[in-house]
């Protein structure tokens, strides 16, 4: 029970937890089913859970937010499911992410900054596609500005 307080727990977490108290398997699949009957854990909220967190507060794609809930044990099913309700917003996502974070860029060399977005964007989960197309926007914004400014010396 102090586990289930400290965070929300997937079936599969909490099975593990009471693995390591060493109760018989039919002690644990009684628990397990108790705790589902009465709303403590519950694959699909935390899923839902997750999913919001991920988009909101840490801006990640859908590679990242299947990968946490591929660790946290949720089912293949809901993992899908869950992902399937987001709307197809990731290169939306990416953008605003990578304008937040691009300003800091402003003093690099423009190839070094389009890999640090790059690697930025990657590890939050974007695709592929999205990652090449948002640096390009965003790089030629940011230093479409800079090269007209200054004093140039020939």
């Amino acid at each position: 029970m102090r586990k289930l307080r400290g965070r929300a727990l997937s079936v599969s977490e909490a099975r593990a937890v009471l693995r390591e108290h060493r109760l018989p398997r039919d002690e644990i699949e009684d628990v397990i089913d108790d705790f589902s009957r009465r709303g403590y854990i519950d694959d699909r909220t935390l899923a839902t859970l997750l999913v919001t967190s991920g988009v909101e507060r840490k801006k990640q794609g859908r590679v990242a937010l299947a990968r946490t809930l591929a660790q946290r044990g949720i089912p293949r099913e809901i993992v899908d499911e869950t992902l399937s309700e987001l709307p197809d917003d990731d290169a939306e996502r990416a953008l605003e992410f990578a304008r937040s974070k691009v300003g800091a860029m402003s003093r690099l060399d423009p190839e070094v900054a389009k890999r640090r977005l790059a690697g930025q964007l990657a590890r939050r989960g974007f695709p592929g596609d999205v990652v090449s197309s948002t640096v390009r926007t965003v790089i030629a914004e940011q230093f479409s500005t800079r090269r007209g400014s200054g004093v140039r010396f020939e």
